[in-house]
């Protein structure tokens, strides 16, 4: 939902255009649009009449594979049915976006059997869709499918390789939010493969960045990794000032930090206390 309209603004927006009569005035198209804010507010009743509106509505076969497609998703329907509905699109002449979504789709559910080779091979044929297009937006997802594919499977290399093409895009997009993030997975690729130099150049832009946003979920990610850099130097005091700071910004915000943060404050207070102080 966007930050400039409130949960009670959405409501009403909501019940404007599908109360009583009025969903009859709303094509697929805006219908499937509204679907992510009805499940925003958690109104399940909803999406399930929007989805099934926007299938009823659907002028052509395009349009109905795009109902379709986000029924599947809503039912949590195993991988054959996307395969299927794939291999349907994929015959349509105009059908290439909607073909290339349901292939990264395919894609992430093979990452979340660790079938690593068909959910890049499914990546890589939406990727190859996304650039004839031209979709930057898609690109980039795409991307970093695949960097997380590699990472997964320690080729790590690749994952460099795909991070920093995702990185380059976003920051052509002005993407702040996007840039934060790939700049965090970049960083720890790089850690992970001991340029410490490197990772805490991009994980100090992702801290810089995130702050601008004030992202608290952004700047934790950027400070562990900071402090994984300065605990690996024996620098515990770094590390415990970094995540200190953290803790701070959750607190100034009024919502509970994650109990892993205090746990490892604690962890390196011990580290950092005389060892005949130590209990």
């Amino acid at each position: 939902m966007s930050g400039e309209v409130s949960p009670e603004q959405a409501r009403k927006i909501l019940d404007m255009l599908t109360e009583g009569e009025a969903l009859d005035n709303v094509n697929t198209s805006l219908a499937l649009r509204l679907v992510p804010i009805a499940e925003e507010l958690d109104d399940g009743e909803l999406v399930g009449r929007l989805l099934e509106h926007a299938l009823n509505v659907s002028q052509d076969e395009i349009e109905k594979g795009w109902a379709n497609f986000e029924i599947l998703k809503l039912n949590q329907s195993p991988i054959e049915e996307f395969a299927k509905l794939s291999s349907q699109i994929e015959t349509l002449v105009d059908g290439s976006s909607l073909s290339a979504a349901i292939m990264h789709h395919l894609g992430l559910m093979y990452l979340a059997l660790d079938n690593f080779s068909e959910a890049k091979l499914f990546t890589n044929r939406s990727l190859r869709i996304r650039e004839s297009n031209e979709d930057e937006e898609g690109i980039v997802y795409g991307l970093a499918l695949l960097e997380a594919c590699c990472k997964r499977e320690n080729l790590n290399d690749e994952a460099i390789i795909h991070g920093t093409r995702r990185l380059e895009i976003l920051m052509k997009l002005g993407d702040l939010e996007g840039q934060m993030e790939a700049m965090s997975d970049l960083a720890h690729t790089q850690a992970t493969i001991g340029s410490f130099d490197a990772a805490q150049d991009l994980y100090n832009q992702s801290l810089k960045l995130s702050n601008e946003l004030e992202d608290v979920s952004g700047q934790l990610v950027a400070r562990w990794g900071l402090a994984d850099i300065a605990e690996i130097s024996e620098d515990y005091q770094t590390a415990m000032l970094l995540l200190s700071d953290s803790l701070h910004s959750f607190i100034a915000l009024g919502i509970p930090a994650p109990p892993q943060v205090r746990d490892r404050i604690e962890a390196l207070a011990n580290l950092e206390q005389p060892p005949e102080k130590k209990k």
